[in-house]
């Protein structure tokens, strides 16, 4: 079979399961409504067993966040035999039209670290397209910042034939010119920490001293990506109830992972080491989702040698509200069918796991695990929350009278009603957990808000449906389709208000 034809077949292969299972489901509906009846039922007897199974390590997972956000990770590092003042970090900010005050509070956050200053390397990426906007923004970025870090580079990046626009291509050129400049200084490649940062992105003042500690004490640091726990807490006061729902379920889908790390991939901001980055080549410049991929390729390049660390020690950013609903959630969907894009890791995996270019140095269950937790997560992604709260209504209103009469039929809804309540114990408990998370509440808003967050998530099952399943559907499709169809890189539109600043960050 030909590379490209197989590549072609791959991609084909995910969208093609969700629609197969979903014609398959509608079919039966009409012809056998009671067959479909007990599988809808069965699969939702499943997504409760699977509900209460990441209930317990979403626990887990909560009960280490608020352990290690009370630690003086500094204290620590400090108590180490390595003396912490021989490592660097380097944070890098690709942007793309975002505003000088964007940039300044993510910098002005960096200053408030424990870490010190003087081992900082900051990297600020703008795109040649943005011609006087970005060079603007760089001049007053230097004016305020130089000399605060021990140094700021700024790069503007130039779109090639080869790239796709946005922060993959970036943040590759930003890579490729900090090497030149490492190099200029001398410093061992395994002596630098990168981390790889949204422009949003506002670190946990104890971020740089955990990730430190956890570098130092580590087996084999260069062989590991380090993933903190993402929350969107920057304008979360002032977002509304949709946007703030489908931002904290994504927070505790990777809480829940954390407690997991073998089945972590690299998720939005995070680290890694410098050696790691120059030996698989930098982040691709050719995806959307090179923030997950750069894990995978450091996978392969190491023959399986490789982790995500979990740090529970926080990274803050922004919601995707821009002040108006409607535009506010389009923002929404179109965020998260760019992270359902994740699906085009796929053919990508499958190659270098079990096609031309496979790595049989990598375990088998390895190679295994990874490929199926990718295809399981995409394909229930698409599935579960339509199957459950819609499809599975259908062979209700379709059975024949006989089927209606049935015993089976007449306890079907009952069921299907107690299944949903034994489902709210985890909406309880995420708006238990959601509210103990938030920020300081700014002066200009009632405690009334506070009871709004907590009431806000009855309409988590309408968020999973509209934020859920429909663009992971709509980005699997996309992908089968190929051409013209397939996603560039969208970035999420930016604003910052006074609350946002004051704000940034609940410090537990």
């Amino acid at each position: 079979m030909k590379e490209a034809t197989e590549k072609k077949l791959l991609e084909i292969f995910p969208a093609l399961t969700v629609w197969v299972t979903f014609v398959i489901v509608i079919i039966i509906s009409f012809i056998r409504p009671l067959w479909a009846i007990y599988f809808v039922i069965v699969f939702s007897v499943y997504w409760i067993v699977r509900l209460f199974y990441m209930m317990y390590w979403l626990i887990q997972s909560w009960i280490i966040y608020r352990r290690d956000n009370r630690v003086d990770w500094m204290e620590r590092v400090k108590g180490l035999d390595k003396n912490y003042l021989d490592y660097y970090h380097v944070v890098t900010y690709p942007t793309h039209l975002e505003p000088f005050e964007v940039v300044e509070r993510s910098l002005l956050k960096l200053l408030e670290v424990d870490y010190p200053k003087d081992r900082i390397i900051v990297a600020l990426g703008g795109e040649e397209r943005d011609g006087e906007f970005f060079q603007d923004v760089a001049r007053r970025i230097k004016e305020k910042f130089e000399g605060k870090f021990f140094r700021l580079f700024i790069t503007t990046h130039t779109l090639m034939p080869d790239e796709l626009g946005g922060k993959g291509a970036n943040v590759h050129c930003m890579e490729l010119n900090l090497k030149k400049e490492i190099d200029a200084m001398a410093i061992p490649y395994e002596k630098i920490i990168v981390s790889c940062f949204d422009i949003e992105t506002l670190p946990h003042v104890h971020y740089f001293s955990c990730l430190t500690y956890k570098y130092l004490t580590h087996r084999n640091p260069t062989h590991a990506s380090y993933q903190p726990l993402v929350l969107y807490n920057n304008n979360i006061w002032e977002s509304n109830p949709v946007i703030r729902v489908v931002a904290c379920a994504t927070t505790f889908w990777l809480l829940t992972d954390l407690s997991r790390p073998e089945k972590l991939l690299t998720f939005s901001s995070h680290s890694m080491s410098w050696k790691m980055l120059v030996d698989v080549g930098f982040h691709d410049k050719t995806i959307v989702t090179e923030d997950s991929r750069i894990c995978l390729q450091a996978m392969v390049r190491y023959d399986g040698d490789y982790e995500v660390v979990p740090m529970f020690t926080t990274v803050s950013m922004d919601t995707v509200y821009v002040g108006k609903f409607w535009k506010s959630a389009m923002n929404q969907y179109k965020q998260m069918r760019r992270w359902a894009w994740g699906v085009e890791h796929f053919p990508w995996m499958w190659d270098n796991f079990f096609g031309k270019h496979k790595n049989t140095k990598i375990t088998l269950r390895k190679r295994s695990a990874y490929l199926w937790n990718q295809l399981e997560g995409m394909y229930s992604w698409a599935t579960a929350p339509l199957l459950i709260l819609i499809v599975g209504r259908l062979p209700l209103w379709l059975a024949s009278p006989t089927d209606k009469a049935s015993a089976f039929f007449q306890n079907a809804p009952k069921s299907l009603e107690n299944l949903m309540t034994l489902g709210m114990i985890g909406l309880i408990l995420n708006a238990i957990m959601y509210t103990l998370m938030l920020p300081k509440k700014p002066r200009e808003y009632s405690f009334v808000n506070y009871l709004i967050m907590v009431a806000q998530w009855v309409i988590f099952p309408v968020t999973m449906i509209i934020f859920g399943s429909i663009p992971a559907v709509d980005a699997q499709t996309r992908l089968l389709l190929g051409g013209k169809w397939k996603l560039g890189f969208w970035i999420t539109p930016k604003i910052v208000s006074k609350s946002t600043v004051l704000n940034s960050q609940a410090e537990t």
